[in-house]
């Protein structure tokens, strides 16, 4: 029969280890999302001004970025 403490310290290394190889996944497959679906960058913006018909000026495309920015 274990005792209390020796189980407590199994389910403490389990969650430890658990712990470690959640992050590591994790960082895994947020690495990998964002080097198939890199974030938006200023060509996409001038791109998105274009398709609605406007003619994109230099400060819009950074008040625009600056959006994205503050949004995530």
């Amino acid at each position: 029969m274990i005792v209390w403490w020796g189980a407590l310290l199994i389910a403490i290394a389990c969650a430890v280890a658990g712990g470690i190889i959640g992050f590591v996944i994790t960082r895994k497959v947020i690495q990998k999302q964002l080097r198939e679906n890199p974030p938006i960058n200023e060509n996409q913006i001038r791109a998105m001004y274009r398709s609605m018909g406007r003619k994109p000026t230099e400060t819009d495309i950074k008040k625009t970025m600056n959006a994205v920015k503050r949004g995530k």
